[in-house]
């Protein structure tokens, strides 16, 4: 057993998604396309001091249902303290930065000796049976600006990405509720987001993928007022803004989001998924 070990994770935006429940959580998640951030999770495990688990993230003891899971699927009482440079519950892939980072470092700590598929899988299961997402643990495990063109774990999916990297500019102005939208009435928001998924196939660049995320946020009827207003920001000086999804966030790539007036937090699409530091 090591002391600790500590992992990196990328933040993760999805720009449209349709969802694919299925009994199996590792089987079920979403097919989207989403952008990898250089701005992410940093994950510490360590042994715990007692035979309770216990999460800090920031400074502050929190519980996180997907990093519960992963300890106890991995047999591992562990301590996890985690920074962000990202908020928690705003269309970030916090959770499952939290949950991919606590399954690399707690495997290295304990020594289960499982592979990245193995851990990813774990991961993507926790994550998909607390609710809290469907697709941001895959993506972040592949990096880039991955496309999940099936849904599921690492044995069930299948990916592809955008060949491009991109400066991206987010402002968040607040939570949404994951759990609430995915637990309600999904039919609209699948339609939309099969659609959208069609475009970028046909497509795969860059723009393709911003365009078809602004037309997925207003068909699955998810923009809020101050989202939309500020997207409306960005295009009039012919910027690229859509919403991530799923949280009242704003992102936009190069300098829309400057060029809108507005003092964005600022980072890049990440090069490469998770990773031991």
């Amino acid at each position: 057993m090591r002391d600790e070990a500590t992992a990196f994770v990328p933040g993760h935006i999805t720009g449209f998604f349709s969802a694919h429940p299925d009994e199996d959580p590792t089987k079920a998640g979403s097919r989207g396309a989403g952008l990898t951030l250089t701005d992410g999770v940093e994950v510490t495990v360590e042994p715990a001091a007692g035979s309770e688990p216990t999460v800090v993230l920031d400074g502050e003891e929190i519980e996180v249902d997907p990093v519960t899971t992963v300890l106890e699927t991995l047999d591992a009482p562990a301590r996890v303290e985690a920074t962000a440079d990202l908020p928690l519950g705003a269309g970030f892939g916090v959770s499952g930065a939290l949950a991919l980072g606590t399954a690399l470092a707690a495997n290295r700590v304990f020594e289960r000796k499982l592979s990245m598929n193995e851990l990813v899988t774990i991961a993507h299961g926790a994550e998909v049976q607390a609710g809290t997402g469907l697709g941001d643990v895959v993506a972040q495990a592949r990096g880039g600006v991955p496309i999940r063109l099936e849904p599921g774990g690492p044995q069930d999916n299948k990916l592809d990405s955008i060949p491009a990297r991109a400066r991206v500019e987010y402002v968040s102005f607040g939570e949404l509720s994951t759990a609430d939208v995915l637990s309600g009435d999904t039919e609209q928001l699948t339609e939309a987001g099969t659609e959208a998924l069609s475009r970028v196939v046909e497509e795969p660049t860059l723009l393709s993928f911003m365009y078809a995320s602004r037309l997925f946020a207003r068909e699955a009827e998810l923009l809020t007022e101050r989202v939309s207003e500020t997207i409306g920001d960005v295009a009039a000086v012919d910027g690229q803004a859509s919403m991530a999804m799923l949280g009242e966030t704003v992102f936009a790539l190069g300098t829309g989001l400057s060029d809108a007036g507005y003092e964005p937090s600022v980072c890049a699409t990440h090069p490469a998924g998770a990773m031991l530091k």
